[in-house]
């Protein structure tokens, strides 16, 4: 990418200002994006995005600059306008840069910038074929496919000197069902760390079925009933709820400003005892791992709450010195125009001892949300209010008759407490989260829970 000489003497020309601290981001990303509708693949994007971010620390303040002047001259000017901001004493200096070399945890065996787009349209017509033909109520479908390939380096005034190539694949699958005034959808969105042989190998007839399914379910469902009741949320991309409520308050870029209901709280019981909460970014290929964070530390999984108790919160290098304490390898960026910060990785709550089955045969009334839509939480209290793309009544300890319009809302924290089953069947989900430093792949994920009492919204009283 850039010499190494001319990297240490940008690292040093951020120090000119009294910085103590400095770092090099450089991304080199290509892109290959297709949407097809109707059949057709109606767009097709392929680009590259290369860029450098400039950051300085100078105690708890922090700096950070981009630019695409990948030349010695340009770096360098960039470099010193970004110290200036510093008001320090003596330029700082830097430790020798010593490469190091991070085991890749993810086997990518067909590099998808080697694939013809031939080849990624062939999925997706197989995909909208398979969704089309559930049922002929289904009006229309559309189907995106994506594949990233990111190559970064990161230096820094300490001597880190690492690389890493990252790779990512998603299909994302809408099915619209109509029927008279009657129009509803479903959506299923896989996503890996992983080359085009995740794509080959997606069992598409489930992905694009259930995006169907759940579209045709709920095109004559009741409506849902409001009021408090135990709720019953589904395993897989049912965690959304607790990744958005609970997971960014355990992010030091809310703790380490006492802006989260978790902050200073480690070693409380926050949960039950059957409550294990962890992040862990080593999971192999799956959709939110990576080899190291974006600021060159190693993944790992970090145990956040244990048996109920608040073990942890995820901490990037900056929150750490807010915090006086070490980063956890969880520093996150959407790309080099984003200054990093704590960000969750997969997410999910550890599965527990109960079946399905047994969850469901012990509620005598209750909601059962299958499959989790979109939402909204406030990170600073933990209150949310969450959609439900696919829901039902639970009656006499059975799945009743599917219900449309559910919303949960609530309060993270507490709902936390209120969760008095978990089951034994965790699977994960891939969707996107978006903060300060960008929009990034994230796995959300748990077992089947039951939390004792949510306020449900509905358009229909009980």
């Amino acid at each position: 990418m850039i010499k190494q000489s001319v990297i240490e003497n940008v690292l040093q020309a951020a120090l000119t200002s009294g910085g103590d601290f400095s770092e090099l981001f450089i991304e080199d990303k290509y892109v290959n994006s297709l949407t097809l509708r109707g059949g057709k693949i109606e767009q097709s994007i392929s680009g590259r995005d290369f860029g450098i971010g400039i950051r300085i620390f100078s105690g708890l303040q922090s700096i950070y600059t981009y630019t695409n002047d990948i030349s010695e001259e340009g770096l360098l000017i960039a470099a010193r306008r970004a110290a200036l901001a510093i008001k320090g004493g003596a330029a700082g200096t830097i430790h020798p840069l010593h490469p190091e070399h991070i085991t890749p945890i993810h086997k990518i065996l067909l590099t998808p910038n080697t694939v013809e787009h031939a080849r990624k349209a062939d999925v997706m017509r197989q995909a909208n074929e398979i969704a089309r033909s559930y049922d002929e109520r289904i009006s229309q479908v559309g189907i995106r496919y994506l594949d990233e390939q990111q190559h970064i380096l990161i230096a820094n005034s300490e001597g880190k000197f690492v690389e890493d190539t990252r790779i990512y694949s998603r299909l994302s699958i809408q099915a619209t069902a109509s029927e008279g005034n009657e129009v509803q959808t479903g959506f299923y969105g896989p996503g890996a760390h992983a080359g085009f042989e995740f794509m080959e190998n997606l069992d598409l007839h489930h992905y694009a079925g259930e995006a169907s399914r759940i579209a045709i379910t709920m095109l004559h469902a009741d409506e849902c009933p409001s009021g408090k009741f135990p709720v019953i949320i589904d395993n897989e991309f049912g965690g959304v709820i607790f990744h958005e409520a609970c997971g960014h308050g355990l992010e030091a870029t809310a703790v380490a400003k006492n802006n989260s209901v978790f902050a200073n709280r480690i070693g409380e019981k926050v949960a039950p005892d059957i409550v294990t909460y962890i992040d862990d970014g080593t999971l192999p290929n799956e959709w939110g791992s990576l080899n190291m964070d974006d600021e060159g530390e190693k993944t790992r999984k970090n145990i956040l709450i244990e048996n109920g108790i608040l073990k942890g919160y995820l901490i990037d290098k900056f929150n750490a010195r807010r915090m006086n304490t070490e980063p956890t390898g969880s520093s996150r960026r959407q790309s080099y125009r984003f200054s990093p910060t704590s960000r969750m990785t997969n997410t999910y709550i550890a599965p527990g001892t109960s079946t399905p089955e047994d969850i469901i045969a012990s509620t005598e009334y209750g909601i059962y949300a299958k499959y989790m839509g979109g939402g909204q939480v406030n990170p600073a209290t933990g209150d949310y209010n969450f959609a439900v793309m696919e829901a039902y009544t639970v009656k006499d300890g059975k799945i009743d008759r599917p219900v449309r319009g559910a919303t949960l809302i609530g309060n993270g924290a507490k709902t936390l407490q209120l969760v008095d089953r978990v089951g034994n069947n965790l699977a994960h989900g891939a969707g996107m989260c978006g903060s300060v430093s960008g929009s990034l792949p994230v796995n959300v994920g748990q077992p089947m829970i039951r939390v004792r009492e949510i306020t449900v919204g509905g358009t229909k009283g009980e």
